[in-house]
Parts: C-alpha cells; sequence; structure tokens
C-alpha cells in the first residue's frame, strides 16, 4: 500500500494491512511512514497475560482505543515509581483503571504509561504513533524477539526499546489471568 499521488487518500479495508504475528501477539500495519508523515496506525491484538511494562518515550505521542476486550491501564507520572506499576498513584490519587471498549488512551512525549491483559481473552485495539516510522520497526523486531524461543529475553527487550527513544520502567512480561466469566 503506497501512494500513487501524494494528494490521494488511502482507504484500508477490513481484514487490510500487513499483519505480523508473535506466539498469540498480533499487529496489523494500517498505516505506515510510506502512507503518512504525521503518524503510524496498527491493530493491535493483546493477549491474555501479555503486560507491555510501564514505559516512557521520548519524543513519540501514542493513542489507543480499546475496540474489544478488557485491558489494565495507565498514562500518568506516579508519585513513585515501584517495580509493579499497578502499585502506581499519580499525585492527584489516579491509580490503573480497567478499560473496556470505548476507553481512549492519549499519552504525551514523557509520559509513563502500561497496559496489560489480565483476562482470559484476548483484547483488541487501534493504536497510533506519532511520528512515523519508528513504531513500525520497532514492533517488527519485538515480535521477533518474542517468537525466538518462547520466553522473554529482558535485556534483549530492553536494549531494542533503548534503541528506540523507549525508557523501559517495568518489565513486559506474561501474567497469571484471570478466568473469563461467560
Amino acid at each position: 500500500m503506497t501512494y500513487l499521488n501524494p494528494r490521494d487518500g488511502l482507504v484500508v479495508p477490513p481484514g487490510g494491512g500487513r499483519t505480523v504475528h508473535a506466539a498469540a501477539q498480533q499487529v496489523t500495519f494500517k498505516v505506515t511512514g510510506a502512507h503518512s508523515l504525521a503518524a503510524s496506525s496498527f491493530e493491535v491484538v493483546v493477549p491474555p497475560g501479555f503486560d507491555v511494562g510501564a514505559h516512557a518515550h521520548g519524543r513519540s505521542e501514542e493513542l489507543f482505543l480499546l475496540l474489544d476486550g478488557e485491558l489494565d491501564v495507565l498514562a500518568f507520572e506516579p508519585k513513585v515509581r515501584t517495580p509493579d506499576w499497578r502499585d502506581w498513584e499519580s499525585r492527584e490519587g489516579r491509580t490503573f483503571l480497567r478499560a473496556t471498549p470505548g476507553t481512549l488512551i492519549l499519552v504525551p512525549p514523557g509520559c509513563p504509561h502500561a497496559f496489560a491483559n489480565p483476562t482470559g481473552r484476548p483484547a483488541r485495539m487501534f493504536f497510533q504513533a506519532s511520528p512515523p516510522p519508528e513504531h513500525e520497526h520497532y514492533f517488527e523486531e519485538l515480535l521477533d524477539l518474542l517468537n525466538a524461543d518462547g520466553g522473554i529475553d529482558h535485556d534483549a527487550v530492553a536494549a531494542l526499546r533503548l534503541r528506540y527513544d523507549i525508557e523501559q520502567l517495568t518489565p513486559l512480561r506474561h501474567l497469571p489471568v484471570e478466568v473469563a466469566t461467560p
């Protein structure tokens, strides 16, 4: 998908885009740096138990819209950065919240943020990062790391994140999940 004419728009039909997988994790690139100077856009499937870990970007702004499922999320600077971001509290008394479909999260550069899927079913979100194309390459490399042997090499993830201007505050990990009730 590239522009034939730089003044033409882009229409990505349902199921369109380029998809990459790692175990149950899936990222579909909808709009890339080849299409937009403003932002890259993705559809992301967050598997049960996946915790991206708290982190912050020096230059990037991110926007998340939860489409399906539930995620625990936060986007604030805590009073104290502890090893588990679920224990964090903002100066105003905010803590993480359980996001449901329709929840939007806007993360400015430098703002610590995290999300995790503690439920027994996948969550799906629309994700936009500005400026492109940094996140496109980051996702491809991260999913390659997660595909390597099924485990998480925390040192490799930390090194990857440093290369992409991501300050890792708590580790990326897989957690035990709640059993979803019908």
